[in-house]
Formats: C-alpha cells, structure tokens, sequence
C-alpha cells in the first residue's frame, strides 16, 4: 500500500503545537489594509487556535 499523501494546501495553513493542538492564522490580512485601524492589523498578526470541532478534520488532512 502506498504512502498517505499529506493535503499540501492544509500543510500551508496549519501547524500542530507539541502538546496536539492545532494553529492558524487569522484571516482577512491580505489586501484593503488602509480600511482596517492600527489595532485591528495588530491583532491580526497573532495567531489561533482551530476550534475543537474543527480540530479533528485538521489533524486527519495533516496526517493523511
């Protein structure tokens, strides 16, 4: 049987922390950035968490 291909794109958007849980990054940082104040463009460098129920399909992409 051959090896489980890991889906690319998820691999691009997602990391797994050591303790299992899954990191993201905050959309809508992209373009339009003069609209968006100072404070807004600062919480969107930080990253997330996925939610748990998300958390599962994530980690099955990622490992696949």
């Amino acid at each position: 049987m051959p090896k489980m291909k890991t889906r690319r794109g998820a691999a691009k958007r997602f990391s797994l922390t050591k303790s299992g849980k899954v990191k993201k990054n905050k959309a809508t940082k992209g373009h339009m950035l003069t609209k968006k104040t100072s404070n807004k463009k600062r919480e969107l460098r930080h990253g997330n968490l996925v939610s748990k129920s998300d958390k599962n399909r994530v980690k099955k992409m990622l490992s696949s």
